[in-house]
């Protein structure tokens, strides 16, 4: 079956059905996840904890653990008009696909790094995988990309990451994820654990890189604000499902799905008192057994029988904003009337 994307897009990812053997039953970790990634885009990937954005993006990559399995869908990447399956790779081809193609940036660059080799070590060993063997073009490619990360290039190069704070080493960390200049970087909540000052250095940090690299991003995060800052589309994923995907502003401004809406209500903003905030009621659902119909039925206001009994489809309400629910005039409505 010939494969046919239109020129800009680098990743489309169709139906993504993915479950985890357990003891106790198969975790429905994704179902039916669908979106695609254009090229120079900044798509976040916004949810609860255990919501499933961890796993679509190991999946990308095919670090998933070994008790999971890829029950349905396709992971279709595009690069010089050429197309690959991710989930059909050979172990060769899944090897020059990682950091070449499409590189990912764990949480937590603390354990990131080998403690017992210097830096430059561990770029040259990652260079040397993939086939680069010139160490002065090496470090030529690693020192100009900590100097873009804002860092004394001579002095972390020759550092061990012991030497340097966490800020310094989640910015090495982002130096080695573009060494070898894929078309995609996938960062797992990229300021976590940082103070807010040094999460703003790595938000700017991101910015230049992706203006001057030119990569596209997905990253996943439970920060509002970050999703806010740094992408320009906006997926909502709740038990393993997106239910909402658009435009930043639009998820932020004109939210359809009463998830989204839930938690963007959730948090504290300079514009609201915060005796406005409203709290998602209940807990996510069990994805060994999960509610029939909408999974979000159970939690809520909106809620009727049809949602108990049918899942609603991701549709498009207007110019690319979708939305899977049967009663987004009601939260519109609601919006509405407490404005």
């Amino acid at each position: 079956m010939s494969l046919i994307l239109p020129p800009d897009i680098v990743l489309k990812v169709d139906d993504l059905s993915i479950v985890y053997r357990t003891d106790r039953g198969d975790v429905k970790a994704t179902a039916n996840v669908s979106f695609e990634l254009r090229n120079g885009q900044a798509l976040a990937l916004i949810g609860e904890s255990g919501s499933g954005k961890t796993t679509i993006s190991l999946a990308l990559i095919r670090k998933l653990p070994k008790n999971a399995l890829v029950t349905g869908g396709r992971i279709l990447y595009q690069r010089n008009e050429k197309i690959k399956d991710v989930l059909e790779l050979s172990d060769r081809q899944l090897r020059e696909f990682r950091w070449n193609e499409c590189a990912m940036v764990f949480q937590g660059a603390q354990n990131a790094f080998n403690p017992v080799l210097k830096i430059h070590r561990q770029f040259e060993d990652t260079a040397q995988s993939h086939g680069w063997t010139d160490k002065t073009a090496v470090r030529k490619r690693a020192l100009s990309l900590l100097e873009l990360v804002r860092l004394d290039p001579e002095r972390v190069y020759d550092a061990y990451p012991h030497e340097l704070s966490g800020g310094m080493k989640q910015r090495t960390l982002l130096a080695l994820g573009v060494l070898l200049n894929p078309q995609i970087v996938i960062l797992d909540e990229p300021t976590t654990a940082l103070d807010i000052l040094t999460q703003r250095a790595i938000i700017d940090v991101l910015n230049d890189m992706q203006r001057q690299l030119d990569f596209s991003i997905i990253f996943i995060s439970h920060d509002l604000s970050l999703a806010a800052e740094m992408a320009d589309h906006v997926a909502t994923v709740y038990a393993g499902e997106i239910v909402e995907l658009g435009a930043v502003n639009d998820i932020f401004y004109q939210s359809l799905h009463p998830y989204t809406h839930g938690l963007l209500t959730s948090v504290p903003t300079l514009e609201h008192a915060q005796d406005l905030l409203q709290s998602i009621p209940g807990s996510p659902p069990n994805l060994i057994a999960p509610p029939a119909g909408c999974k979000f039925h159970p939690r809520c206001a909106f809620a009727d029988d049809t949602c108990s009994k049918d899942s609603p489809p991701l549709t498009d309400d207007v110019g690319g904003h979708l939305a899977a629910c049967w009663h987004t005039d009601r939260l519109l409505a609601s919006r509405k009337a407490r404005v």
